[in-house]
């Protein structure tokens, strides 16, 4: 199965059109789909991925305005605080928004509720033999956290939740100058940065379930 993940998009439409999405079975948004927008600008974005698949999963960005949250939910491709088990083997969850922030962005979350979100998506596919976390808010002191300042911004529940659950893969955004990968034990972590500076992963997951990734 080969699946292309990207996020951070910020309304930016042309990026998507540059991605070779017919030839993924499958397309994972990471949030932001819009800069502060609702439902006209997520669906433009959502249009444009579409006319390439129709197998799409996404969660909301904290700049996404609830609205986005609601559409993602009517066309049945949220997976905030839920999950879906692909190809019977593949289980992939999300939570979107991020942690509190100084800015009082439209999609924030307590460490607490961002706990319970997690644990309620897991529950929808713990008995898969494969999982992929989709948080727009990366793990605390990961490094995929860091903003310009050099502070590290992430969630300290997302952080523990991937040491005690150990996904294969957690896809992560929200800082964009904190583009890179990296390992919490056995799960790779991955932020692909903003899409509009070209980042974007590509993962394969073979018959044996083991997984390939590539960062653009």
């Amino acid at each position: 199965m080969k699946i292309a993940a990207f996020g951070d998009i910020h309304n930016s439409v042309e990026p998507i059109r540059s991605l070779p999405l017919n030839d993924f079975d499958l397309v994972i948004i990471t949030g932001d789909l819009t800069n502060f927008g609702g439902r006209d600008d997520a669906m433009a974005i959502l249009d444009t991925v579409r006319q390439a698949t129709q197998n799409i999963l996404a969660v909301p960005g904290n700049l996404d305005h609830p609205p986005v949250l609601e559409l993602l939910e009517e066309l049945d491709i949220s997976i905030h605080g839920k999950g879906k088990i692909i190809n019977e083997r593949i289980g992939i969850f999300g939570c979107g928004g991020s942690n509190l922030t100084p800015f009082n962005t439209p999609i924030e979350f307590s460490e607490e509720k961002l706990l319970e979100l997690l644990q309620q998506a897991y529950e929808h596919v713990q008995d898969a033999n494969l999982h992929i976390l989709v948080s727009h808010t990366p793990p605390k002191d990961s490094g995929l956290d860091r903003i310009s300042s050099g502070a590290n911004v992430g969630s300290q529940v997302v952080r523990e939740f991937i040491e005690e659950v150990q996904p294969a893969l957690c896809l992560t955004g929200h800082i964009h100058e904190a583009k890179g990968e990296t390992e919490l034990g056995k799960t790779k972590v991955i932020n692909p940065g903003m899409l509009k500076d070209g980042g974007w992963i590509e993962i394969d997951i073979l018959d044996d379930l083991t997984v390939k990734t590539i960062l653009h």
